[in-house]
């Protein structure tokens, strides 16, 4: 079953977008371009998105 988390491997702010990255399975850098072409097209509003991501996605939690 698969399950949106906040990455721990693909982090550069909180994980946000790799943890879409690794839920649809594309590279992270790909979804970072797309947020923040997003982020820039809708004056503001992905960057409150990321935030209320970060906010609510819980971390991925690494087994071993």
């Amino acid at each position: 079953m698969k399950r949106l988390y906040r990455s721990t491997k693909n982090v550069m702010l909180c994980g946000v977008c790799g943890g879409i990255a690794e839920y649809i399975g594309t590279d992270p850098s790909l979804i970072r371009i797309l947020w923040i072409i997003l982020s820039i097209a809708s004056i503001g509003t992905g960057i409150l998105a990321y935030i209320a991501c970060a906010i609510i996605l819980p971390k991925d939690i690494e087994i071993n």
